[in-house]
């Protein structure tokens, strides 16, 4: 086993070598692109077509592929755009949208986000929504291994023998992108991907934006503000990256949250054992849980849903409380009458892979460049091993989810340094309990943007807390996009509400697809930041 891997890796490394050394030289992070001559944005609106958004505009947007030489090669940028409905004078220009990610879609929120605001306040933006370079409906459409998730797949855990497998997968999925994406790869930062909201900017004509991001979305909202301070009329960061931490340090804070949540799902279960009849103690209903997943080991449900693939299932709880009474019911029905039902619903909703979604190439395209990364795996398997145990739910996981930069094509950079320097006052959001975007990064970016404000959902563990039902929260959100008001500075934290409450335990039953209860607001499901 030891001598494939270090055979794995010694041609991972290879390829990732000859692949590096023929890529373009990447420009430097935070440089501003060296002249625009020749290179004039532009955006050709046309209809979407969508029969319950009539008044949504499309467009693809031609961009740089290197913004340090806008003449040279091209891609294009997916966008879409709710005009704004309001008389002239009461208009607020473009802002634009992300949900996070890296790599998810942001076409949906264009019309989404408005819906759920005050008409005033849906009436005066122009609501813009984009897909990210190399991703969703953008050109081109990366897809390094459509089938990377195909279960059942390797089990996370080390201590099953996995160890070599996972560094076989991983190094051949990494190895994939570089050869299918060459030219691309080296123009996927965050700062590249800033440079072309920039872009949407110009297009739309707009002396200056706003901005809307979740997740990820704040990461690249404090960028562009960092790059483009004089370009911002209004931002809103929700469910905060802190603005310095390298990639890998954030996975680590996800590792030790996490453990945080699923002990918080485990309790909740514990205390409706009148629904679920799993015990009245959480580290039984733990054992439990643990217990299906081995079993899952042993004999995946359907040839295809084994340990790993009911990780990623119980993942989505960790993201919104909302799907816990869904898990809850699949780990009953299967413990105590070996019904695999519910887990095939479940898994098909929260975790079943999408050979059409390429948010995971993205994600790696990303992260694996915006910052520096360990490259050599000894220092991974003895970290690894440390936080295991004292997070042992999700270390693994994470692990192999991010395990392809120890591969990637060209070296790690430096995320952009937030200081909040020109920019108008902000407005953050953020849940202390939050797993995927720890409550100490939004601490940190208040800290890093002196004038911003601070909204805390106070024992909430949803992760993107606005527009998703609690009313202290949105108020603020909406007084802000309304007219620029801000909560009154109180110093570190200027609001906390109180969280929203978590769901009632029911029992999620398998129904016809159409009579489903829904467990999800939007389409912010399974995903990382991830």
């Amino acid at each position: 086993m030891r001598r494939s891997v270090g055979l794995a890796l010694t041609a991972a490394a290879a390829s990732s070598a000859l692949v590096a050394a023929a890529l373009p030289a990447q420009a430097a992070p935070g440089r501003a692109p060296s002249g625009t001559a020749g290179y004039r944005p532009h955006l050709n609106w046309k209809s979407c077509n969508d029969s319950q958004n009539p008044r949504l505009l499309c467009a693809k947007l031609e961009v740089p592929l290197d913004h340090a030489r806008p003449d040279g090669p091209k891609i294009k940028i997916a966008v879409n755009r709710l005009p704004a409905t309001a008389p002239a004078g009461e208009r607020q220009g473009p802002i634009l949208l992300n949900p996070g990610g890296p790599g998810i879609s942001g076409l949906w929120m264009a019309p989404w986000v408005p819906s759920k605001l005050p008409a005033d306040v849906a009436a005066s933006y122009d609501w813009i929504g984009f897909d990210l370079r190399g991703t969703q409906g953008s050109e081109p459409h990366m897809a390094c291994d459509p089938h990377y998730f195909d279960g059942p797949r390797p089990d996370y855990q080390p201590s099953a023998g996995t160890e070599g497998a996972w560094l076989r997968k991983a190094a051949g999925y990494a190895a994939d992108c570089a050869a299918k994406y060459a030219d691309l790869l080296p123009h996927l930062r965050t700062v590249d991907i800033v440079r072309d909201m920039d872009d949407i900017r110009r297009a739309l004509g707009a002396g200056k934006i706003s901005f809307f991001g979740w997740s990820y979305g704040t990461t690249l909202g404090s960028t562009y503000g960092q790059l483009f301070p004089g370009h911002v009329k209004r931002l809103v960061l929700d469910s905060i990256v802190g603005p310095h931490i390298s990639w890998y340090e954030q996975n680590v804070r996800q590792d030790l949250q996490h453990e945080k949540r699923f002990k918080a799902f485990t309790q909740w279960v514990a205390k409706a054992d009148g629904v679920y009849h799993l015990g009245t103690d959480a580290a039984g209903v733990e054992r439990k849980w643990y217990a299906m997943r081995a079993s899952l080991g042993k004999t995946p449900v359907d040839g295809k849903i084994g340990a790993d693939e009911w990780d990623d299932t119980q993942l989505a709880g960790g993201y919104d409380p909302a799907k816990w009474p869904r898990l809850a019911t699949v780990l009953a029905a299967y413990t105590n009458s070996n019904d695999a039902g519910p887990l095939r619903v479940a898994y098909n909703r929260y975790a079943a892979p999408d050979p059409n979604d390429d948010s995971f190439d993205l994600y790696n395209a990303v992260q694996c460049s915006d910052s520096t990364w360990p490259r050599d795996w000894s220092f991974w398997r003895k970290d690894q091993a440390r936080i295991d145990k004292k997070a042992h739910y999700y270390t693994y996981s994470n692990m192999w989810y991010n395990a392809a930069c120890v591969f990637w094509a060209g070296k790690g950079g430096e995320r952009t340094r937030i200081t909040g320097k020109g920019l108008p006052a902000a407005l953050l959001f953020q849940a202390t309990e939050d797993a995927a975007t720890v409550y100490q990064g939004g601490v940190e970016m208040a800290k890093a943007m002196p004038n911003s404000r601070f909204v805390v959902e106070q024992g909430g563990g949803r992760h993107a807390i606005t527009l998703a039902g609690n009313a202290c929260l949105d108020k603020p959100l909406i007084d802000y996009l309304r007219d620029g008001t801000l909560p009154k500075d109180h110093g570190l934290v200027d609001l906390r509400c109180a969280k929203s409450p978590d769901p009632t335990p029911t029992w999620v039953g398998v129904t016809k697809a159409a009579e489903q209860p829904s467990d999800n607001v939007r389409p912010l499901d399974n995903y990382r930041i991830r």
